[in-house]
């Protein structure tokens, strides 16, 4: 066995392969949550285990043994300073078709990867983006939730190949803006703290509800709503957030630049004294 598989478990035991009748391989039915690890810790566990676990449920997939999964994570990054765990549930094993299975048995995988090696730079003086033409289909009774179907973002990233851009900000097909492609997005104008509203389409991801919650607690006005390109382009400040990032401040969208501004200041501060919640 390769050293690499004993960073990978599937239902509890050291593998690196899943059955050729997965439903997750065959249709993407599944979730999964990328969570950093710090000092041997799952950061803010609790946050992504509720998302987990309210996605089962709207899928209709079985729910997860939470104590078991937890053992699972800790058993294999318990070593580990730094890093990134990826957690996949897929429904199941079935036969040929759509229809789901009578008693569909989930599998879990959970892989340890190494942290990315994300350039100092990115979180100090920003980043540049693009606005992508592949576009989110709406579907309400997906929007939100972190399914397993990413086609529309690998579909997006292969518009460019730019050292550049480290990001691509994604329109749906109405053209309001929803998300980046492994990320969310705030704008700040007039000193609110703005993103798009994610009703039809989008992640919602565990570091937006976190900067939401963070800034409501700093008496920084805070609105979710439609966003349209010319919104974006006019606001005072532009940033995207994930997990693993942190805060990325935006200097470019396209050929329209921007600046750090201080409400991105703030809140990346306000960000580092946060506590690491498991």
């Amino acid at each position: 066995m390769m050293a690499d598989a004993l960073r990978v478990l599937v239902n509890g035991k050291p593998l690196d392969c899943i059955s050729t009748s997965d439903r997750g391989l065959l249709y993407g039915d599944g979730l999964f949550e990328t969570i950093a690890v710090s000092g041997g810790r799952l950061c803010h566990w609790a946050r992504h285990l509720q998302r987990l676990q309210s996605g089962c449920e709207r899928l209709g997939i079985e729910a997860v043994n939470a104590a078991q999964l937890a053992e699972e994570c800790r058993s294999l990054v318990q070593a580990s300073q730094q890093a990134v765990i990826k957690i996949i549930i897929t429904r199941g094993c079935g036969g040929r078709g759509y229809r789901v299975p009578e008693r569909p048995r989930p599998t879990r995988v959970i892989q340890v990867h190494d942290w990315p090696d994300y350039p100092a730079s990115c979180a100090e003086r920003g980043i540049k983006t693009r606005i992508c033409h592949a576009r989110l289909g709406q579907n309400a009774s997906l929007a939100g939730i972190k399914h397993l179907n990413r086609l529309e973002q690998v579909l997006a990233s292969r518009e460019w190949d730019s050292p550049d851009i480290r990001e691509g900000l994604m329109l749906d097909t109405d053209g309001h803006l929803v998300e980046g492609t492994m990320s969310n997005v705030f704008m700040v104008k007039g000193g609110i703290l703005m993103t798009p509203d994610l009703t039809l389409c989008g992640v919602a991801g565990i570091m937006r509800a976190r900067l939401l919650e963070l800034a409501q607690r700093h008496s920084i006005e805070t609105g979710i709503q439609p966003v349209d390109p010319d919104t974006l382009l006019q606001a005072d400040e532009v940033f995207v957030c994930n997990s693993l990032i942190g805060i990325w401040p935006v200097i470019g969208v396209d050929e329209h630049a921007f600046t750090k501004g201080p409400v991105t200041a703030n809140l990346q501060t306000l960000l580092l004294d946060e506590p690491v919640s498991q």
